[in-house]
């Protein structure tokens, strides 16, 4: 029997009728043949060394011969072989592409049925209220066109019409889940152009219909439930629980928090309808709600929506748990911001009182979790609770530096008299510790002992002056912020005393700025801005040392002081007052350059302008003594005042000395005048009634005006006679010589005199 392949080469009819195996035999024993004679022929030419080139030629031959006949053959064997193969290969996968292909179409007809089938049942399942076996099946139809457009066949005409079919019944069951949500779930709410406030919150009402809800059947109803699960299925709950969050925040959470005279009011209707609403106590006056208030009515809207609406599971998450995730933040916030807040303490002995809010806190969140409002680890409420001393400390550093900067802007004209014997109000502290008592008292002993013939009662005691009210106040308040931070907790310490050292320097830094124009323009209040910083400067120095043992270990190592402001707190006072006399000493010579330059005397409207000019003098000094005599240190007081009377005669000297010739007229009416600052002078060193013990200040002119005794010198010359000038200057030595040069005095007699023989003498011995 021939082999397949036979066959299948004879069916081509491209093979010779002649059977292949025989002509593979028949080569077999060709080959074998040729092998013998091979054989034979290569012994006998490298065994037996015969000469047998001719007949090897001839076998070499007949060996290619053979090669060819078989090389021909392999190629048909080839050739036709893999022809046939191809051609039956194609038409095996002309037939498998054939039978997916049918395969496709089966199993679309099958997804076409399973829409058709799936959108029947919705067409059954919807007029009857089954939304959840309507919502499903939905699913099913949509799960079957998805499965028609994996197959990317979009071009599929029928495929477009399932779609908008899909579509269509999806809003037409969105539209009925809405409508019942509406039905069982009512707001009545204010109108939306009235402005908020407590009574548009009054006409808020939530209303929950329970209309298929049996005796003993579980709460929330049957068909609220089946509402839920069937807008979970079509993805749209998270959009109504957002909505619903939304208008449940506005109109009833926050109100309850901000506002305490709101409460909330629950009745259960006939129709088994639950109504909430907010109402109003009349005549409650409180400010603020206390948290617990907050938290026993948020409690309560909060379980009447967990047990009538939010007690049910959507997949693996419970409705409460949603509605918690979208109001929780938002409402904590709120409950910080408007009640928490205001809760804390103002005191730090009312700090303990304050666990009472913490555990009240707890509570509220324990409920919260319990019903599923609430995930995790304790939340942003509890944890502000807990951190009470954090708050306290930032509450109280804020409110110390809002007053403080009430008091600096304040007007500084209102003061107070402070005295040598005035001491600060400071507190008994509570006794340190044995080592910390031991050291303090050996070293306040040691210093005693060594310096108790040095100091006096009165040393390191303010000077008689006025300061500012707003700067006692100033000061009362470091005080006491001081005392909160002594006996507090170690950060809430460290917070208070940096506050203090932050009042001190917002003084340094905003009295100068918000008060420059007046600081310069009023030298009462100059004078008083001088005070102020010197005041402070003084108490800055033991300030720090009071309460040392008393603050935190980190603080009583060195960093509790206020030392290091001290220098900048008298500089800047010095400043000012400085500013102040500059201003008051330009105003001085500006009066005085209008006495024209005092020549020409003899001339009426000359002197009227000198003695004007003189008269304005004495008159801002006297008004200058007005307002700083009462206000100024008294040692302080003087040194300006002659600072500003050296600055007027140093003046008049230096013009006076300028002139070249003065009449026996002149001279006369320069005397006057110097006559009256000398006489009028002094009086401004006159001191207050209370201080007549001080007299001597006054007797002591030369030594704030250092030019006074070179103008009285002058004064005399101005109506001396030659001889009495010469014996002023007594050969160098007189009290004439003492303030002048003997080149000014010859100027001078040069300028009184005419030019004599009596003057020439009288020059020659002023050497």
């Amino acid at each position: 029997m021939a082999s397949f392949v036979t066959e299948v080469l004879a069916t081509s009819g491209k093979l010779e009728k002649e059977d292949l195996s025989a002509k593979i035999s028949k080569m077999s024993r060709k080959v074998e043949d040729t092998k013998e004679e091979l054989c034979n022929m290569i012994n006998k030419r490298y065994v037996d060394f015969l000469p047998s080139l001719h007949g090897s030629k001839e076998l070499m031959v007949q060996v290619d011969e053979v090669s060819k006949e078989m090389d021909v053959l392999k190629n048909c064997i080839e050739n036709e072989m893999q022809q046939n193969i191809h051609v039956a290969v194609n038409e095996y996968a002309k037939l498998k592409q054939q039978l997916e292909k049918n395969t496709i179409i089966i199993q679309m007809l099958g997804h076409l049925k399973e829409f058709h089938d799936a959108m029947e049942e919705f067409n059954k399942a919807l007029p009857v209220k089954m939304y959840l076996d309507a919502a499903n099946q939905l699913e099913r139809a949509r799960a079957s066109v998805d499965s028609l457009k994996a197959w990317k066949i979009s071009q599929l005409p029928l495929l477009t019409t399932l779609s908008s079919e899909l579509t269509v019944q999806r809003e037409n069951l969105i539209y009925h889940l809405g409508e019942e949500w509406k039905a069982l779930i009512i707001w009545r709410l204010p109108p939306s152009k009235e402005p908020a406030g407590l009574k548009s919150f009054l006409k808020a009402e939530l209303n929950l219909t329970n209309t298929c809800s049996k005796e003993g059947e579980p709460k929330p109803s049957a068909l609220l439930r089946c509402v839920l699960q069937a807008l979970a299925i079509q993805g749209d709950l998270q959009r109504k629980i957002k909505l619903f969050s939304q208008v449940l925040l506005k109109t009833m959470l926050k109100p309850l928090v901000i506002y305490p005279s709101l409460s909330v009011s629950i009745k259960e209707q006939q129709d088994e309808r639950i109504v909430l609403a907010l109402e109003c106590f009349e005549g409650s006056d409180e400010e603020r709600s206390t948290p617990f208030q907050v938290y026993s009515k948020l409690l309560l809207v909060l379980k009447t929506l967990h047990t009538h609406l939010l007690d049910m599971s959507i997949g693996d998450k419970k409705l409460s748990a949603i509605l918690g995730e979208l109001i929780w933040e938002e409402t904590s916030q709120c409950i910080i911001h408007e009640c928490l807040v205001y809760s804390i303490p103002n005191n730090s002995n009312e700090l303990e009182k304050y666990s009472t809010v913490i555990k009240e806190t707890e509570e509220f969140e324990k409920s919260l979790k319990d019903m599923e409002f609430l995930q995790g680890h304790p939340m942003d409420l509890l944890k502000y609770a807990r951190d009470v001393n954090c708050h306290f400390a930032s509450k109280k550093c804020k409110d110390v530096i809002v007053a403080a900067r009430k008091l600096m802007t304040s007007k500084m004209h209102n003061t107070v008299k402070i005295t040598p014997d005035y001491k600060l109000r400071l507190p008994k502290l509570p006794t340190p510790g044995s080592e910390v008592k031991v050291r303090q008292e050996a070293t306040m002993e040691g210093a005693m002992m060594e310096n108790a013939k040095q100091l006096s009662a009165w040393s390191l005691c303010l000077p008689a002056c006025r300061i500012s009210e707003s700067v006692q106040q100033l000061m009362d308040l470091a005080l006491n912020t001081l005392n909160e931070a002594v006996g507090s907790s170690k950060y809430c310490a460290l917070q208070l005393f940096f506050t203090v050292r932050n009042v001190f320097q917002l003084f340094y830094d905003v009295v100068p700025t918000y008060h420059k124009e007046n600081l310069l323009k009023f030298p009462h209040l100059a004078a008083i801005h001088h005070n102020n910083c010197m005041y402070l400067a003084h108490h800055l120095l033991t300030l720090g040392h009071h309460y040392r043992a008393q603050l935190p270990q980190l603080h009583s190592e060195g960093v509790a002081t206020f030392v290091d402001m001290v220098p900048g707190f008298r500089r800047l006072g010095a400043r000012c007052f400085l500013a102040q006399m500059n201003v008051q000493r330009a105003e001085l010579l500006e009066r005085l350059s209008t006495a024209h330059n005092f020549c020409n005397l003899d001339d009426e409207d000359n002197y009227i302008a000198a003695s004007k000019a003189v008269r304005q003098v004495i008159h801002q000094l006297k008004q200058l003594g007005t307002v700083w005599q009462d206000v100024l240190p008294v040692s302080i007081y003087c040194e300006a005042m002659g600072n500003l009377l050296k600055t007027a005669i140093t003046e008049i000297i230096a013009k006076i000395m300028m002139l070249e010739d003065i009449s026996s007229e002149d001279g006369e009416h320069l005397h006057t005048l110097c006559q009256t600052i000398i006489e009028e002078g002094p009086l401004v060193f006159i001191p207050l009634a209370e201080e007549n013990k001080n007299k001597k200040y006054q007797e002591e002119v030369p030594l704030y005006v250092k030019k006074w005794s070179t103008f009285k010198e002058l004064v005399i010359v101005l109506r001396a006679n030659l001889q009495e000038i010469v014996d002023r200057w007594a050969d160098g030595k007189g009290p004439l010589a003492l303030e002048f040069s003997s080149s000014e005095v010859k100027n001078l007699i040069r300028a009184l005199f005419q030019n004599t023989e009596r003057r020439a003498v009288a020059l020659t011995k002023i050497k």
